[in-house]
């Protein structure tokens, strides 16, 4: 067996150990927020506390986490990240009041910083140096289908047996089959990977150092933060929203769902053509797409279906954006301390997503859908300004 052979076996079981620590540690609180507000009593306001707190530890710790994969750490931050998380989970089914609950979520803070999207890209971009799209492709492609899992496997156990039974059982996937399996796969990555020198990291810490001083970082983060802001916002109350403007119940929610599937079609489309498509052309075109869902909202009072063009158009788009961030930092940045500055810039975007909802609410209290949509279409007006100033530096 070649040892590219052996490499895509790795990326493989990568998408499966993504896409279980996503349905498991990300998507469990939407797979049960309901259950958790109707048995616990709390609003769903104050359930949202909890990963709110995720979040924001995740984005705190991305800097360490990125200089962890340049010291080659990369194996133990996605294996430990794993049994972190399985410990979290634990933690939360046995929740009885407030305090446990946000200490259970901080927890799976710190698992979502060491063993998701990041980490597993930075490690991947580290191994695989230019071919590493190919590579961050599959793996997102297979972790589309996360919330696909997520939802109708925990409404079915949560029905069954109960959301206690059900968050252990997620624990059990983690500590059992995600654990090694990110083990594994991490174990061959790191037999083709270059060991860092003394020199080496010399240089990685002046290479960080130099990107912190750097526009292009602070306007390549402000870029990322737009598009997260704009995305996790509309996200957030994409079912009122479409009630708002005029869906019916089960319209919203159907088209709701779509968002899920446009993703791996974006990534699909992405895999489809990505030998021509540089990574400029991509991230332009994703902002396109998010236009054009925006474009369908302002008019879907005229024609309320147009709500399925805006679930399809940012789907897709924030699919393919996925992929296309991690590569546009080292094409920006350059591959040396990508780690530690992929990390650090995440802190923008991460911070942006967890803020989303609050602004999400406010706006939809003050103006309802249209008020919303205004927003998401100035927020995109200027992460395209940051996208033509940095072409602009980066030529």
């Amino acid at each position: 067996m070649t040892q590219s052979t052996v490499t895509a076996r790795a990326i493989w079981i990568l998408a499966v150990t993504q896409t279980l620590g996503y349905a498991c540690l990300y998507y469990i609180f939407s797979a049960l927020v309901v259950q958790w507000s109707d048995d616990l009593g709390w609003t769903k306001a104050r359930l949202a506390v909890g990963p709110t707190v995720a979040i924001v530890i995740s984005g705190v710790l991305a800097p360490l986490m990125g200089r962890l994969i340049d010291r080659g750490f990369g194996q133990l931050l996605l294996t430990g990240g794993s049994i972190v998380g399985a410990m979290a989970l634990i933690g939360l089914s046995q929740i009885e009041n407030h305090a446990a609950y946000i200490a259970a979520w901080a927890l799976l803070g710190v698992s979502q910083a060491a063993a998701l999207y990041e980490v597993c890209f930075a490690l991947i971009i580290r191994r695989m140096g230019d071919e590493a799209r190919a590579a961050i492709i599959r793996v997102t492609l297979v972790a589309g289908f996360a919330s696909t899992i997520s939802f109708p496997a925990a409404a079915l156990l949560a029905e069954s047996f109960g959301w206690r039974v059900t968050v252990l059982i997620a624990a059990a996937v983690v500590l059992l089959v995600q654990t090694p399996l990110n083990y594994y796969a991490t174990g061959i990555l790191r037999q083709g990977a270059l060991q860092q020198t003394p020199q080496d990291k010399k240089l990685e810490a002046a290479a960080l150092w130099t990107g912190l001083r750097s526009l292009k970082f602070w306007v390549l983060g402000l870029v990322l933060a737009t598009l997260s802001l704009n995305h996790w916002m509309m996200i957030a109350f994409i079912i009122p929203m479409f009630a708002d403007l005029g869906a019916s119940a089960r319209m919203a929610v159907i088209a709701a769902s779509c968002v899920g599937p446009a993703q791996v079609a974006g990534r699909l489309i992405l895999m489809r053509y990505d030998t021509v498509a540089s990574n400029w052309t991509v991230l332009g075109l994703c902002l396109t797409t998010m236009f054009a869902g925006a474009l369908c909202l302002l008019i879907a009072g005229l024609a309320v279906p147009l709500v399925f063009g805006f679930a399809l158009l940012q789907g897709a788009a924030i699919g393919i954006m996925t992929i296309v961030r991690p590569v546009i930092i080292a094409d920006v940045m350059g591959k040396n301390a990508y780690g530690a500055i992929a990390g650090s810039i995440q802190v923008m975007p991460l911070m942006a997503g967890a803020a989303a909802p609050l602004l999400g609410g406010i706006l939809f209290g003050v103006g309802g859908a249209a008020s919303m949509i205004t927003a998401s279409i100035i927020i995109l007006l200027v992460g395209s300004c940051g996208v033509f100033w940095l072409r602009r530096m980066n030529d």
